[in-house]
């Protein structure tokens, strides 16, 4: 009998040279999963990304610290134990302006891939 789950014990580390940990748990990278990605991620303090635009819709539940997000110019943070949806084709920028790191999760539909983020140049 062919099992019907799938347990993820070795997420794909993305690499990155900001400091930030992304283990994507199900999605492009670790199972060729295109319609949907599942992260975990830690932002150090000070992080911040360039204004994007991404072509998926992105959920984000904040475990620890605080997650600041400017969505079409405005201003919001997020501290442990809320969460957002923010639709796709809307300008964004993510940041951890704070003095403590930010655990979250972060789900996207369809599966995240740097050919459906359009950055702004920094």
């Amino acid at each position: 009998m062919t099992k019907k789950y799938t347990i993820q014990k070795s997420p794909f580390v993305v690499p990155t040279t900001d400091g930030k940990l992304i283990e994507e748990h199900f999605g492009n990278a670790t199972d060729g999963n295109s319609k949907v990605s599942i992260a975990h991620m830690v932002a150090p303090s000070g992080w911040a990304e360039p204004f994007q635009t991404p072509e998926f819709d992105e959920f984000t539940y904040i475990i620890k610290g605080k997650k600041q997000f400017i969505i079409d110019g405005e201003t919001i943070i997020l501290e442990a134990g809320q969460s957002i949806k923010i639709e796709k084709n809307v300008s964004v920028q993510y940041s951890n302006p704070f003095n403590e790191e930010c655990e979250y999760l972060a789900v996207c539909l369809p599966a995240f891939s740097i050919d459906l983020v359009h950055r702004e140049e920094e």
